[in-house]
């Protein structure tokens, strides 16, 4: 399925799910009962420590928050509740910018970025050798954006602590479809801002994954409707443009070509060849011949075995596999097939992140993906230890890093590439608002070429550069390297100043 699993591999969850057990219904109605009385008691009030962490080579004393932003409908009354978890250092004038992080899914709660990426403290995850039973300690992250923008990182509903106070039905009309996500979304970032006393700093939104679907859209709202103006836009690894991985069409080079890439980095990797020199020429070749010969078709033969010797080449696979394929290798093939010898499996997010293949004599992978599964825990446990114990916001509600309900009762509605427009369209209507994307070059859910392609196609805007792409070593989630990650804060950095 090549980049047509983009469509739900790279909204954070992977395919192949385990199915649930089966078990005794009258058992099974109580503990849901039990369990929807527990998320349904009242919430803590906000709750805010003092602490500090070694950032930039300097201690920095900051404020953490956890708190609750109402969600109304129409007529006032209340639906939902966002919890958000905010990082400030008190004493800063109006000039300090504050940055709102959303991750993906769709169910995917912040702690991604908050605990790997760009908030003050660190839990490791989502590298070769990392282990689930490892001790959730959370250390200060070097790489944290917390001395140059105070950080907001908001739970959608259904994700984190947040929650909607309204039945299945309601709750997936107003929470659950991507439409009505980016409205309330966007109107929790301008409630923060009013509760906080917040309108005149400098304002950023981040998203990764399918938060960078989100973030270009929730700019142009808060824009356009709402009345906010940002001044730059960060998209993680972001899920831009859903159409065009998409297979609704067989005439479409485009799944194939921005799946090939990645394969050929993650290769590189493996040899110790991965370097943007390197990238550049595959990069030429899979917009340059590799397209051209694919559109030639299958009755050129010799365009079939250019294809052929070539993506055995870049990717490493057997040469007998990519014959039988005519050189359309698909993202779950690729991953089966590349480690097959050595009995693991390779995630999606990054290929060279692999776990032994618990049915490694199958033809078809059987289980969840190997780096989805494994960071379910360090980052559950780090971030309800934070907020519980460090923090002190009690509650015995469930905390959910990762909603498979959620991202199973979402309606995508029709792939399009709505993030672009608006994205295109936030740019024009503000010349001052930056934009920066950025990839790992192995991954396969969100793949960076894609977005290349994008950016070659938007308008210059009058300035050189007004929408940055920075692709580092890694997948998608690259900041789990700690120089990656030091990378991407300096471009950052860039951008901010």
């Amino acid at each position: 399925m090549i980049v047509r699993t983009l469509s739900l591999a790279a909204l954070l969850l992977a395919t192949n799910a385990p199915a649930l057990a089966q078990t005794d219904k009258t058992t099974t109605t109580v503990e849901k009962k039990q369990e929807d009385d527990k998320q349904q008691q009242p919430l803590p009030a906000d709750k805010t420590v003092t602490q500090t962490a070694r950032i930039g080579g300097r201690t920095i004393s900051y404020k953490a928050t956890v708190g609750t932003i109402a969600v109304r409908d129409e007529k006032g009354k209340e639906i939902g509740q966002v919890v958000y978890t905010a990082y400030t250092v008190p004493g800063s004038d109006a000039s300090r910018p504050v940055t709102f992080a959303f991750n993906g899914g769709p169910g995917a709660a912040s702690v991604y970025l908050n605990m790997g990426a760009v908030g003050p403290k660190r839990v490791q995850f989502g590298a070769q050798g990392d282990s689930p039973s490892d001790a959730p300690i959370a250390r200060d992250n070097p790489n944290s954006w917390l001395d140059m923008t105070d950080l907001v990182f908001i739970d959608p509903i259904g994700t984190g602590f947040s929650r909607s106070l309204v039945d299945a039905d309601a709750t997936k009309k107003a929470f659950y479809a991507n439409d009505p996500d980016i409205k309330y979304l966007s109107k929790v970032v301008y409630d923060w801002l009013v509760k906080e006393g917040r309108l005149r700093s400098p304002k950023y939104v981040m998203g990764e994954s399918y938060g960078g679907y989100r973030a270009p859209r929730i700019a142009y709202e808060l824009q356009s409707q709402i009345g906010v103006g940002l001044s730059g836009l960060i998209m993680v690894s972001p899920y831009l443009d859903p159409a065009a991985g998409n297979d609704a069409t067989a005439l479409s080079p485009l799944p194939w070509m921005i799946g090939l890439p990645s394969m050929a980095a993650a290769n590189l990797e493996r040899k110790g060849q991965l370097t943007p020199a390197a990238m550049a020429e595959v990069e030429a070749y899979t917009r340059g011949d590799f397209t051209r010969d694919l559109l030639l078709g299958r009755a050129n033969t010799e365009a079939v075995q250019r294809v052929v010797s070539n993506v055995t080449r870049l990717t490493g696979l057997d040469p007998a596999l990519v014959q039988r394929m005519g050189g359309r290798v698909d993202i779950r093939t690729f991953l089966r097939e590349v480690h097959r010898n050595d009995a693991t499996i390779g995630s999606i997010y990054d290929s060279n992140v692999t776990a032994f293949d618990p049915f490694p004599w199958s033809p078809q992978q059987e289980s969840n993906d190997p780096l989805l599964d494994s960071l379910i825990a360090p980052t559950t446990s780090a971030m309800v230890d934070f907020v519980t114990r460090e923090v002190g916001w009690k509650t015995d509600a469930r905390y959910n890093a990762l909603s498979y309900a959620v991202n199973a009762a979402w309606d995508r509605g029709q792939p399009a590439d709505t993030p672009v427009s608006d994205l295109r369209k936030a740019i024009a209507n503000d010349p001052k608002m930056r934009v920066m994307i950025v990839h790992g070059w192995d991954d396969l859910s969100c793949p960076f070429f894609a977005s290349r392609l994008i950016v070659d196609q938007m308008p210059a805007f009058g300035v050189a550069e007004r929408v940055q792409l920075r692709v580092y070593p890694g997948g998608h989630m690259f900041y789990s390297r700690t120089d990656s990650g030091a990378s991407f804060k300096a471009d950052a950095a860039a951008m901010y100043r």
